[in-house]
């Protein structure tokens, strides 16, 4: 049963795979080209990054999977499986971080806070974007690295996959949760500190608004709210990836089941609805986006039912309402 249920994963986890690389691939391009149509920008250098990490892990991970179904037998040294767990885990570190990063940033310019301390802080880590995108990933290689002497490799009798390593051991299972704290925990608390202050900052900026038009209209913040709603989509799709994934690592090193595959499947669906929410977020990509999607579809008469309306229906005013 629990063969059936890995296989079943294994399908899913390719079909996501498919929209995880379209998706990140799609918004690595458009962040590339707009380096040459302009002065580059600190948030094209971060998606950028998070989608190169995206688009690496979903295919390391998608051929670890695919080499643990046809090698039922073991015959492959533990050694590669080894290697690209190692990968996986630096890999999603670095995906984690860098979506912390990208929150970071926009909350810095969404939010001025009256802290100068703070905001000296912020302006430092803003002119050297690359060099902590960089740090991002040596931190995570250098966070993992040590998974290779705590952890043992599964033991063939007992489990069905090969080459998984398993914290066994007291240390392995502290070094696990060093691990969580550290790849999901703390990017978490940051997220939530971003949501917490561009709420608080969008509250204060529509009071205001309504305070000055003597709450005679509903106040629009056009492309500001566009970026919030994106910023705060993050944040819960996080907060959700974080709670499935804390409790699939429970599974793993305090009950010693060996369901390695979920963990690679939810990060495979946290992936691709991040690279959609980021598509959304910019909103000259997105309207390409739909651009390219209803020329597609225009090639298929049998298909035009799935246009989607590129521009929003205008609705006319009031006739009471003065223009």
């Amino acid at each position: 049963m629990f063969a059936i249920n890995m296989f079943i994963i294994w399908i899913a986890t390719g079909l996501l795979a498919v929209t995880t690389v379209f998706f990140n691939a799609y918004m690595f391009l458009m962040s590339l080209l707009s380096f040459k149509d302009k002065k580059r920008c600190p948030t094209d250098t971060i998606i950028m990054a998070l989608t190169v990490a995206d688009v690496t892990h979903q295919l390391v991970c998608y051929f670890w999977m695919t080499m643990d179904e046809v090698d039922t037998m073991c015959n492959i040294a533990a050694i590669p499986y080894t290697v690209m767990l190692l990968i996986i885990f630096t890999l999603k570190f670095t995906i984690m971080w860098d979506t912390s990063f990208l929150a970071f940033y926009y909350s810095t310019k969404l939010v001025s806070t009256p802290n100068h301390c703070y905001t000296q802080i912020q302006t430092a880590i803003l002119k050297h974007v690359t060099s902590v995108v960089l740090l991002i990933t040596v931190c995570g290689l250098g966070t993992c690295m040590p998974m290779l002497a705590v952890f043992n490799t599964g033991n063939q009798t007992h489990i069905k996959d090969c080459g998984v390593m398993m914290p066994e051991t007291y240390t392995g299972q502290l070094y696990v949760a060093i691990y969580l704290l550290t790849s999901d925990l703390l990017p978490g608390l940051i997220m939530v500190k971003c949501c917490i202050s561009i709420s608080v900052h969008l509250m204060i900026h529509l009071r205001h608004i309504k305070a000055s038009t003597n709450g005679s209209h509903c106040p629009k913040l056009g492309s500001e709210m566009r970026v919030v709603r994106m910023a705060l989509s993050l944040v819960a799709i996080f907060t959700l990836f974080l709670v499935v994934d804390l409790y699939v690592h429970y599974q793993i090193a305090i009950k010693h089941e060996n369901v390695i595959g979920l963990t690679f499947f939810f990060t495979s669906v946290y992936t691709t609805v991040t690279a959609m929410v980021l598509i959304y977020g910019k909103k000259t990509v997105w309207k390409t986006l739909l651009h390219d999607f209803n020329v597609c579809v225009d090639g298929y008469p049998c298909l035009s039912c799935l246009k989607v309306p590129e521009h929003k229906t205008k609705h006319n005013a009031p006739a009471g309402v003065k223009k």
